[in-house]
């Protein structure tokens, strides 16, 4: 606010300031009780005295989670289905942009695709027809049947094809008549350009590997092959199960430990990773996201 502003205009920047800290604090709370929660003793938590500070602190939720052998399998399917899953959809991410964002005269068969990949967005064929073509292909119970069936999302190609066609022509054309090939361009001028809109993208693809489980409850035949949010969403829907198959290899542990501590501390390893992540991708949203959006 500065002193030209209008008493209507500063109340309106007051009341927009006050809404969006309510809105955050609202967001921080489940998250702060889930802390809580896992670092609390396990008789205050049954008790349900546990809100938004720990009462009996201690580690030992954690120190149960990590040396859960299920946990750490779980996990590491999770990194495995991020690590190579991102990497294919921003391969085919860029690739599909940079072909549909070239002039038809360029590329006569570019309406066709674009209509093709559109109609995927507006219609699918439903659950039965996708599980039976995974089926086909032979890629249920592995680490492809969570990664292939969506390596290509449609969203991030409009992004990305509308930043490509924002990017100036003439770059592209002094390369070509130095001698440059598509690949050339693509991979040395397009895609060092288009750094915000491709941490923006990766982001999103990152977060949605890392949070879909119902993919893997699906797919998944042995649960030992379940990414880690598929494995929380078994323990959540029934937890005793989860304690009372540890209760012999742990039992020293248990004595500190319940189904619900247990539980929030896995939850909060589970979204750890996404919380370390964000703060650094962050800062491309503007420039990313919003640019490729307004510039088609």
């Amino acid at each position: 606010m500065n002193r030209y502003d209008t008493f209507g205009r500063r109340l309106f920047v007051v009341g927009n300031y006050t809404f969006l800290a309510l809105t955050a604090i609202l967001c921080l709370l489940p998250f702060i009780n889930l802390l809580a929660t896992s670092l609390s003793g396990s008789t205050a938590v049954a008790a349900g005295d546990v809100k938004f500070l720990p009462i009996d602190f201690n580690w030992k939720s954690y120190e149960f989670v990590m040396k859960s052998e299920q946990f750490a399998r779980a996990l590491w399917v999770s990194v495995e289905r991020v690590v190579l899953g991102v990497g294919v959809n921003m391969f085919l991410t860029i690739l599909a942009a940079y072909s549909l964002s070239k002039e038809r005269r360029n590329f006569k068969w570019r309406g066709m695709y674009a209509w093709f990949f559109f109609v995927t967005i507006l219609f699918s064929g439903g659950l039965i027809p996708w599980y039976v073509v995974i089926s086909k292909t032979g890629l249920i119970d592995s680490i492809w049947a969570l990664i292939l069936p969506g390596a290509l999302p449609v969203f991030n190609v409009i992004v990305l094809l509308n930043f490509f066609r924002g990017l100036p022509k003439e770059l592209e054309e002094a390369a070509f008549m130095d001698g440059a090939s598509h690949w050339t361009v693509l991979w040395r001028i397009f895609t060092p350009l288009s750094k915000p809109a491709l941490a923006t993208l990766a982001l999103f693809c990152i977060v949605n590997h890392w949070n879909s489980w119902f993919e893997g409850l699906i797919l998944m035949n042995r649960t030992e092959h379940y990414p880690l949010q598929s494995y929380l969403q078994t323990i959540i829907i029934n937890p005793e199960n989860f304690i009372s198959m540890a209760r012999g290899e742990y039992s020293d542990l248990l004595n500190f430990v319940n189904a619900r501590t247990s539980r929030a501390a896995q939850l909060f390893v589970g979204t750890l990773p996404i919380l370390l992540v964000y703060p650094f991708l962050q800062k491309y949203f503007t420039s990313g996201l919003v640019l490729g959006s307004v510039k088609g």
